[in-house]
């Protein structure tokens, strides 16, 4: 029990920590490197819980590809990030407020009997099933698909939009660049494409 009273303490205090230097390092690549850190940590932490399947899971899509794809996309663009925080003090005071705003209601949630109250009703509707009979990753695809099954396709959408968003945004029509048009490839005749040349032996063309 001591080694992983450890084990927790030491991955969340990296945790946290690296959570802090993704918004706070001035370099973006530092940024991503602190955030797959970070994920790191949050997978080992499933793994102290018992949940060997999320933190597979953090670690195969987060790392491997979403944090990864962030490493490329930000050392490919040519962002001016000196321009982009030039209005941040401007800023400031609003983001502020509305920090304060949502402190307030977090510790107003966490001082008031809300979470006592619900919590008994919540694990009485949707009982652990024991252990030993259901596999980790069972229990969580009966409870996702099942209980949580229209969340799941919300989630779903609202990622689908944001993709669909983020390629319209980045999508540039460019000037004088030559572009495939499968329409004019398909009207192209015969006569228009090959053209046939009567070669005399030993003439070349």
């Amino acid at each position: 029990m001591i080694v992983q009273a450890i084990a927790f303490y030491a991955f969340a205090a990296v945790t946290l920590a690296a959570a802090v230097m993704v918004i706070a390092a001035r370099n973006p690549v530092h940024s991503v490197l602190f955030l797959i850190l970070a994920f790191f940590n949050s997978a080992g932490l499933m793994v102290l819980l018992g949940a060997e399947f999320l933190a597979m899971i953090l670690v195969i899509v987060y790392v491997g590809a979403v944090a990864v794809l962030f490493l490329f996309v930000v050392m490919m663009l040519d962002i001016n990030f000196a321009e982009l925080r030039q209005g941040f003090l401007q800023y400031l005071p609003i983001g502020g407020v509305i920090g304060l705003v949502l402190l307030a209601e977090l510790l107003l949630l966490l001082g008031s009997d809300a979470i006592g109250s619900i919590a008994p009703a919540v694990a009485s509707s949707a009982p652990t099933p024991p252990i030993n009979e259901v596999t980790n990753t069972a229990a969580l695809g009966e409870l996702l698909y099942t209980r949580y099954v229209y969340l799941f396709q919300a989630a779903g959408i609202v990622l689908l939009i944001a993709m669909v968003g983020a390629i319209v945004l980045t999508l540039r029509q460019r000037v004088g660049v030559r572009k495939q048009s499968v329409g004019k490839q398909l009207r192209r005749r015969r006569e228009a494409a090959v053209e046939l040349k009567k070669v005399v032996p030993r003439g070349g063309v």
